[in-house]
């Protein structure tokens, strides 16, 4: 897949910057078979991706939220069982959090996990919906290791 352009040839490789931008396509797929398809074409590229939905009031969901994004990691294949790699995708999902955390503390969160990975590149997206009912807010928590 060529991507960017640099120097006037394009890049055989991904950067930090492309993967995210792959963690948060895949936050925002509507369903498991838009996930499915996005996750097909992704590994074409070489790039792993898992997603994972989350939801419950956000105090009480962080230990969870880290915990289902470390476990889609490795279930899907994004790491392996290594300390390190748990390590990377713990510390992105736990960065993604610290993003939206003033506007979710005292609130009921609900959304989905993006991870991505090219190499050494780690990218977790946290799709946020935060509020009550149908009074929500939107947001994204976008966090980055390397590995």
């Amino acid at each position: 897949m060529k991507i960017a352009k640099k120097g006037g040839d394009f890049m055989d490789s991904f950067g930090s910057r492309e993967v995210a931008r792959c963690a948060i396509q895949m936050s925002l797929t509507k369903n498991r078979e838009e996930e499915n398809r996005l996750k097909e074409e992704l590994l074409k590229s070489g790039i792993y991706t898992a997603a994972v939905d989350f939801g419950g009031e956000f105090i009480s969901s962080i230990n969870k939220i880290i915990e289902r994004t470390v476990v889609a990691a490795k279930r899907e294949g994004v790491i392996s069982d290594s300390h390190a790699e748990e390590g990377a995708v713990a510390g992105a999902a736990r960065e993604a959090i610290s993003q939206v955390m003033l506007k979710a503390v005292g609130l009921n969160v609900g959304g989905k996990i993006g991870i991505a990975r090219y190499n050494d590149h780690i990218s977790v997206a946290l799709f946020f919906g935060i509020g009550l009912l149908h009074l929500n807010e939107i947001s994204i928590g976008l966090g980055h290791r390397a590995v």
